[in-house]
């Protein structure tokens, strides 16, 4: 089968498209025809050795997947072989084939293409653990979205509106903006072009944010805290802009917030009921019609190297996808 392969660690064009062996499906296992994978920031790390997990070389990137089942490995007792699924993991995606765990597999809903819920399960999963477990986002609250127009970006404005939020969307250029606003976004904030800590003060007229969702980091972390209202919920998801940003903890005490960290790989493994729950409640509002997710950069997988270009770039507009 023809896989994207690392054989040495850095940057996107030192990978290789290669013939390796096909995948067998093992104890607990089943082998999934990929048709399609999404990229995720933690798979521009984990190709350089940045990620906090790193396997040995060399391997195939990729942490998400939508396909079919074609091989059930021993002790497998509740999927069948042709059983459309997508799955989330740390590495082996960007193949025609990938071997993983029983447990991983979600079965995929009927109102998604394989593109798309290929493109689900870890920004939805993400956005959702953020804002319900780790936020208790409450109707009427006020969230501010940095990045909103990147993957895990756009699934929060998204998820915000569905919870009933006034949801404010921040992003470097007009086209992201636009972009948000169609995701849902009630308000939106260029912080290029203009002031971030301004904007926000107008639109809240002076209280501030309840909750502050930021994918980014960099400079725009303590704007955005500095701009929190009394009993603020700061999300810290991760660091897009490269740089972890140093905030002054004497914010934390002054304005009455709590700093969070959102680590949903983590929590998954440390509580698989509530995420299982969690993806049942998402499933549900897909159903419903209330949760449309975007991707507007599709490749195929021999084009993997500009699929990362479009990613490390910020270029792109919701998630970007590689087609098998």
């Amino acid at each position: 089968m023809k896989a994207v392969t690392c054989v040495e660690l850095g940057p996107a064009d030192r990978l290789e498209l290669q013939d390796v062996p096909d995948p067998i499906a093992g104890p607990g296992e089943v082998v999934i025809d990929v048709h399609a994978a999404a990229l995720n920031f933690p798979d521009t790390l984990i190709i350089q050795g940045k990620y906090q997990f790193q396997p040995e070389l060399p391997f195939t990137p990729g942490g998400e997947a939508a396909g079919i089942v074609s091989a059930v490995g021993e002790g497998v007792a509740d999927v069948t072989v042709g059983s459309r699924v997508l799955s989330v993991g740390i590495h082996g995606a960007f193949a025609e084939k990938w071997a993983v765990p029983a447990t991983t597999l979600m079965p995929m809903p009927e109102h998604l293409t394989y593109v798309e819920a290929a493109a689900f399960g870890l920004t939805y999963g993400t956005s959702y653990y953020a804002l319900k477990q780790r936020a208790n986002l409450q109707a009427g609250e006020t969230l501010l979205v940095l990045g909103a127009a990147g993957g895990v970006g756009a699934s929060a404005v998204e998820l915000g509106k569905a919870m009933g939020a006034t949801v404010i969307a921040a992003a470097s250029t007009e086209e992201k903006l636009a972009f948000a606003t169609d995701m849902g976004a009630d308000h939106t904030i260029n912080y290029v072009d203009g002031d971030l800590r301004s904007g926000i003060k107008e639109l809240t007229d002076g209280r501030g944010v309840d909750v502050v969702y930021d994918p980014v980091g960099g400079d725009y972390s303590e704007a955005a805290l500095r701009s929190m209202a009394w009993n603020g919920r700061f999300l810290v998801i991760g660091f897009a802009s490269g740089t972890i940003p140093s905030i002054p903890l004497n914010l934390a005490l002054l304005k009455g917030v709590s700093v969070v960290g959102v680590f949903w790989g983590s929590w998954v493994g440390k509580d698989p009921a509530a995420s299982a729950e969690n993806f049942a409640e998402l499933f549900g509002m897909v159903a419903e019609e209330r949760l449309h997710p975007r991707v507007t950069d599709v490749y195929p997988l021999a084009d993997y190297e500009a699929a990362y270009g479009a990613l490390t770039g910020r270029r792109a507009r919701g998630k970007v996808v590689l087609t098998v």
